[in-house]
């Protein structure tokens, strides 16, 4: 049966083992069975640019470009790995997509994006968002030495977890509203996102028709997985050895 895969919000990082030891049994095992795999978004904690070359991030690179070998994939990104480009890409075989895309997904066209410009509620954020994804910002940060992107980066981190305390969780959701204009705009009737930590599979109506959005689990707990066939789809719990 032909079927493929999708992930997000792994947000590796060299102090949680567990998660990458689950990503790369996941690479080594179901994932060579697929079609495709579609990262989308939030494979690292945190990307302070492609010449930050550690053991860690080359490693899993190593096991991605392994895997490329056998199946495509595709990688778009994130609130945390915006900064990655094609130097680290090419290293793990991957093909840089645009946020967001459209495919046909075993003839069903599929709208996938990582999901945070979905949560126009988080004005602060989406102020952010639109600075960190233009051409300047990127460019100016990428341009500093790496030990200061490192310090921004962990105060950076460190300012996100203190000012999340306080915003209600509806904020940090997707907005219903949004979520049908976008989908209306693109003229589909599926949707594939993460960022929201929030795995389901939920229908709504757009374009004046039955419609489906299906959310990515976070893998801090476990490795989560959607599978998507002609014929099925199914979020997929892989337990931490």
């Amino acid at each position: 049966m032909s079927f493929t895969y999708f992930i997000a919000d792994l947000h590796l990082s060299a102090d949680r083992p567990d998660i990458t030891g689950c990503l790369i049994q996941f690479l080594e095992n179901e994932a060579k069975e697929a079609d495709a795999l579609y990262v989308l978004g939030d494979l690292f904690e945190v990307w302070i640019g492609d010449d930050d070359v550690t053991p860690f991030n080359t490693a899993v690179a190593e096991a991605f470009k392994t895997l490329s070998q056998h199946v495509p994939i595709y990688f778009m990104h994130g609130n945390r790995d915006f900064a990655i480009r094609e130097g680290w890409t090419n290293k793990a075989g991957m093909t840089l997509i645009n946020e967001p895309t459209v495919i046909d997904l075993y003839g069903t066209p599929t709208l996938i994006t990582h999901g945070d410009e979905l949560c126009t509620n988080d004005v602060a954020y989406q102020k952010f968002r639109k600075k960190s994804r233009g051409w300047w910002w990127p460019r100016l940060m990428l341009a500093l030495p790496l030990w200061y992107r490192r310090r921004v980066a962990r105060n950076g981190r460190a300012e996100s977890k203190e000012n999340q305390k306080h915003l209600k969780p509806d904020i940090m959701d997707v907005t219903p509203t949004e979520v049908v204009k976008v989908m209306e705009r693109h003229n589909v009737q599926r949707l594939i996102h993460g960022h929201t930590h929030r795995p389901n599979i939920h229908s709504l109506t757009t374009n004046g028709k039955p419609a489906t959005r299906i959310v990515l689990g976070d893998w801090y707990d476990q490795g989560s997985t959607l599978c998507v066939s002609r014929s099925n789809v199914m979020l997929q719990h892989h337990s931490f050895k």
